[in-house]
């Protein structure tokens, strides 16, 4: 994806996009690390921006498992819908993260056990950032997980009061080097 691009919608969109530019490879690799794509039946990701982790998630999944993308940004969900929107069992969806509910009543699933997320929790608006959360854990009932990554340790209390099991691990090969939360019941 062309680095100007994505600095592009950051200029624009600062509190949303949250970053100067894409994730690499080795932080798309320590974010998909935690599934069992073997048994996953459905992934959501949350802000895919470029779709780094949307490539990973895509060339680990099975056929059969749905994977819903749920995109804020008008560019990057037209991006995302040209290049993914023809696969099968594949949904990109414009809106926010904030009705991942409604999105999953919508296309009728029954279990989701993996959101894999890239929303910048540190620049989102609070209230924003709590309703995602419980929704995220009503979504994903008690055996799902939440994986996602922010540049700093700031927000790991706020997950902790959603979320019982939190790891944490440090990817240095990203600019800037970030943290990837696993959260869980």
């Amino acid at each position: 994806m062309n680095v100007f691009y994505f600095l592009n919608e950051y200029i624009k969109h600062p509190r949303t996009v949250g970053a100067l530019m894409s994730s690499s490879r080795q932080l798309a690799k320590h974010m998909i690390a935690p599934i069992n794509f073997e048994q996953a039946k459905c992934i959501i990701e949350y802000g895919p921006g470029t779709g780094v982790f949307t490539e990973q998630l895509i060339q680990n999944k099975h056929s059969a498992t749905v994977l819903l993308i749920i995109e804020n940004n008008k560019q990057f969900f037209h991006t995302l819908k040209s290049k993914y929107g023809s696969m099968k069992n594949i949904h990109i969806i414009h809106g926010s993260a904030e009705y991942a509910d409604k999105y999953v009543q919508q296309y009728k699933i029954a279990k989701v056990d993996y959101i894999v997320s890239g929303l910048p929790f540190t620049s989102l608006p609070l209230a924003t950032s709590e309703k995602i959360l419980q929704v995220t854990r009503e979504v994903l009932g008690s055996d799902g997980k939440f994986i996602s990554f922010q540049y700093t340790r700031l927000k790991q209390q706020f997950f902790q009061s959603f979320f019982v099991n939190i790891e944490v691990e440090k990817v240095l090969w990203n600019i800037p080097p970030a943290f990837v939360f696993t959260c869980g019941e």
